[in-house]
């Protein structure tokens, strides 16, 4: 079922595995090591043609001192953690109650019901894309955090929900067994039993629905059009001038943008691994 560690594999798997693993995470960054490259180029390098070469000089200071004297970048950046946050909050709030509630209890239709959470996530976003800009329009959203917020809740929730309800039928049955002999409330077995066992989980969670959501591009485009509420990772087009593309500031922009999901990737890193690996090994 699992893959065999390549500690047990053959010398030449070994050799192979050596040798492809440097070569694939080089493939792998070399988008972000070109993107950084002419985030520090200077854009006479651009005009000339000198876009994969060596840069001409070092132009960082210049480039990102711009995006934010020339650009709104930090008010773009206020508002993706204005929907970054919510949504997250939101979803692994709600996943946490929806997984309990079909990990825990057993009724008919538990099963159809689990199905319907799943479901939403293989819809492709292109056929939600006119109904929901429709449904917002008619609900005075459109154009707004809040309508962005309430998006993205409902629809990082389906995946969430799987996440913690497999995550939540894992631990222990016999706990909640025991605290309902001693007359605990469904409640209490919640937040005082479950909960806290669940604390992994929610941070692996919430690391991963803020990448999500604040490097989505397709839906803040779609639902916002004003600068008022557009979050970065749209706002980046305002880097461009009116006549010629100013990649120079746009990957800038993009770095900048960049920072926060990865900070948080770090701050959350141990909480991260434990909740995606508890209960992968028996110990």
């Amino acid at each position: 079922m699992f893959p065999t560690p390549i500690q047990k594999a053959s010398p030449l798997a070994q050799m192979a595995y050596k040798i492809l693993l440097p070569v694939a995470l080089f493939l792998w960054l070399l988008p972000l090591i070109g993107v950084a490259i002419t985030s520090v180029r200077p854009a006479g390098d651009l005009a000339a043609g000198n876009y994969f070469g060596i840069p001409s000089g070092f132009a960082g200071f210049e480039n990102y001192s711009a995006v934010f004297n020339n650009s709104p970048i930090g008010y773009y950046i206020l508002n993706s953690f204005k929907v970054t946050i919510p949504t997250a909050i939101g979803a692994v709030a709600l996943s946490c109650l929806t997984g309990f509630a079909l990990a825990v209890y057993k009724f008919k239709g538990n099963l159809v019901l689990f199905f319907m959470f799943v479901a939403g996530n293989f819809i492709p976003f292109q056929i939600l894309m006119v109904p929901v800009r429709d449904m917002t329009l008619r609900a005075g959203l459109y154009d707004t955090t809040m309508g962005l917020v309430l998006f993205h809740v409902a629809f990082q929730t389906g995946f969430c929900t799987l996440f913690m309800r497999n995550f939540i039928k894992g631990l222990p049955f016999a706990l909640i067994e025991s605290a309902r002999v001693e007359g605990v409330s469904e409640w209490r077995i919640f937040r005082y039993i479950v909960l806290p066992l669940m604390r992994p989980a929610i941070a692996a969670l919430s690391v991963l629905i803020f990448t999500f959501v604040w490097n989505d591009y397709f839906w803040a485009t779609v639902l916002v059009q004003g600068q008022h509420a557009m979050p970065v990772t749209a706002g980046l087009y305002s880097l461009n001038g009116q006549w010629v593309a100013a990649w120079h500031l746009v990957s800038a922009g993009s770095i900048v943008a960049a920072l926060p999901p990865v900070a948080m990737f770090f701050l959350m890193q141990r909480h991260f691994i434990a909740g995606l690996t508890l209960g992968a090994t028996k110990g």
